[in-house]
C-alpha cells in the first residue's frame, strides 16, 4: 500500500512539472513572436526619422558636453598626510594617505564642509595614532544624505578643510566642484 502511495505521488510530480514545462516553453515562444511582428511592420516616412536623427545628435552632445574624466592626481601634502587632488567631482572619492606618522602623533582628522563662505561643519573625524598603525589609507566619499543634513549638491560643493587636530600640522584644503561622476545620485534628499 505505501510503495503504491509512494509510486501515485511520483507520478502526479512528474506530470505537474511536465505541464509546468510546455506551459513556460509556449508563454517564451509567445514573446518572441510579438517581437518579430513588431520588426516585420513599415517603417515610418522620412520626416519621422529625421526627427529622431535630430534628437539623437542632441543627446550626443548632451553627452559629450558632460563627458568625465577625472584630473590628474597632484598629491597635496601636510606633514605625513597626502590627499590625491585638489579638486574633486562630485561623486569621485578623495584618497587619503597617512605614511610615517611617528609614535607619539595622536589625534583626529576633522573633515571640514562648508556651510557658506565663513562657517564650516564637521562631515567626519578619522582617528590616527602613530603607535599603532603609522601608515594607512583612507576613501572618503562625500554624498548627499538626508541623516548627515546634507540635502542636495549644493551643500557639497565648494572649498573643504581636512584639519588635523593634535598636531601642528597644517590643513589641507581642497574644492569639490559642479562637475558630476556619471552615474552618480544627485537626486535632493530633504
Amino acid at each position: 500500500m505505501k510503495k503504491g502511495l509512494g509510486i501515485g505521488i511520483a507520478v502526479g510530480v512528474s506530470i505537474f512539472v511536465i505541464i509546468l514545462a510546455v506551459v513556460l516553453i509556449s508563454s517564451t515562444k509567445s514573446d518572441v513572436i510579438e517581437v518579430e511582428d513588431t520588426l516585420d511592420k513599415e517603417v515610418k516616412p522620412e520626416t519621422e526619422n529625421t526627427k529622431i536623427q535630430e534628437k539623437l545628435n542632441e543627446i550626443e552632445k548632451i553627452n559629450l558636453e558632460n563627458e568625465y574624466s577625472p584630473k590628474e592626481r597632484e598629491w597635496i601634502s601636510s606633514g605625513p598626510f597626502q590627499i590625491d587632488r585638489s579638486q574633486y567631482a562630485i561623486g569621485e572619492k578623495i584618497f587619503l594617505i597617512m605614511n610615517g606618522l611617528h609614535a607619539n602623533e595622536k589625534g583626529q582628522i576633522a573633515v571640514m564642509r562648508p556651510l557658506n563662505d565663513t562657517h564650516y561643519s564637521v562631515y567626519l573625524t578619522i582617528p590616527f595614532d602613530g603607535a599603532t598603525k603609522p601608515v594607512f589609507n583612507y576613501y572618503l566619499n562625500p554624498q548627499i544624505s538626508k541623516i548627515r543634513g546634507i540635502c542636495s549638491v549644493d551643500d557639497i560643493t565648494g572649498k573643504w578643510v581636512m584639519v588635523f587636530r593634535g598636531t601642528d600640522y597644517t590643513n589641507l584644503n581642497f574644492e569639490i566642484t559642479k562637475d558630476v561622476v556619471p552615474g552618480t545620485d544627485i537626486e535632493p534628499v530633504c
